[in-house]
């Protein structure tokens, strides 16, 4: 019943202290007022059992209620509506570059590097609500998956989709997959513009340099996170395909060209992160999860609506009969 009912005045409730207070004065009031006559036997008396003598406490009762009543009406009982209106007053375009050869297959990372890097970003893509996101992958050479959208369900399929497939170009585009990600974002409005790009290689492939891609980045005043995924040392990774069709896993060395990465990160404001197993994926993506916070205003509607009002009227009720009570069944006892 007082399931989201809020009190303005609690205060007031203090007030609950001085009933007992009443309670005993009407006892010791009504044992003064009632006389006493002390008689050796009653056998020649003719006995009565009314009830009303004890029925006349209702009425003190009735009063008890009445204002306590009142005290919780002048608590100023309530139910109040909110309404939350956000208003994106800043908001962020990130473009995610993904490697996609066939390196990204490597079980350092489980079940793999891809697979792990999919988890990841789409609890980042679900965390920037206010935000919109693209993605570009890239191996030998760079394609748009979907272009930046404020549309999550549609990046959420498109990251889904990601797998690897002898479609592009074997290799590594470092330069390529960073230019194609500018290229998607330069033209934003957004009060910040991210490429968070990811690699677990060295450039090998393309026709842009990485560092040309960089420059491209710098002029369009987009910031550039780099990640380098894959432990240290050796991984177990594809090195050949069996005559089934499946891969044939080798343990090779890892090769993550981190000078250029960390050199691309710097140049355009980002950082660097590197990534050498699950939960340290998980760590960078909510790093930069803080790094880039949009600014959100927040407007809030309270509708308050006023509960006092049936008490009263209550309260004013018990009274009533109160004294309709006392004025004809309970006359004789005034």
């Amino acid at each position: 019943m007082l399931e989201g009912i809020h009190f303005l005045n609690k205060e007031f409730f203090w007030l609950f202290l001085l009933l007992p207070l009443i309670v005993i004065w009407y006892i010791f009031k009504h044992k003064k007022q009632t006389a006493e006559l002390k008689m050796s036997t009653i056998k020649g008396f003719k006995m009565t059992n009314s009830w009303l003598p004890k029925a006349r406490h209702g009425l003190f009762v009735l009063r008890l209620l009445a204002l306590a009543l009142v005290i919780t009406a002048i608590a100023r009982p309530r139910t109040v509506d909110v309404s939350t209106k956000t208003k994106n007053t800043r908001g962020i375009d990130i473009v995610i570059a993904i490697d996609v050869s066939a390196s990204m297959l490597a079980k350092d990372l489980l079940p793999n590097r891809l697979e792990a890097l999919k988890k990841v970003a789409s609890e980042f893509i679900k965390s920037r609500p206010n935000d919109r996101i693209g993605i570009v992958e890239y191996a030998g050479e760079a394609y748009t998956k979907t272009p930046i959208t404020s549309d999550k369900a549609i990046v959420l399929r498109a990251l889904n989709d990601i797998k690897y497939n002898t479609t592009i170009e074997g290799g590594t585009a470092i330069g390529s997959g960073l230019a194609t990600a500018v290229n998607r974002i330069k033209d934003s409005k957004a009060k910040s513009k991210v490429i968070i790009l990811l690699t677990d290689g060295v450039n090998n492939s393309g026709f842009i340099d990485p560092k040309t891609a960089s420059e491209l980045a710098i002029a369009y005043d987009i910031k550039v996170y780099t990640i380098g995924i894959g432990t240290n040392g050796m991984a177990l990774s594809p090195i050949g395909i069996l005559p089934n069709g499946n891969f044939q896993y080798g343990r090779v060395p890892v090769e993550i060209d981190e000078d250029l990465m960390k050199e691309i990160a710097k140049v355009t404001g980002g950082q660097y992160f590197r990534a050498d197993n699950n939960k340290k994926l998980e760590a960078i993506y909510e790093e930069i999860n803080k790094l880039e916070k949009t600014d959100v205003e927040e407007f809030k509607y309270y509708n308050y609506e006023e509960k006092y009002r049936p008490l009263i009227l209550l309260a004013f009720g018990l009274l009533l009969f109160e004294f309709l009570l006392r004025s004809t069944l309970f006359r004789s006892f005034n």
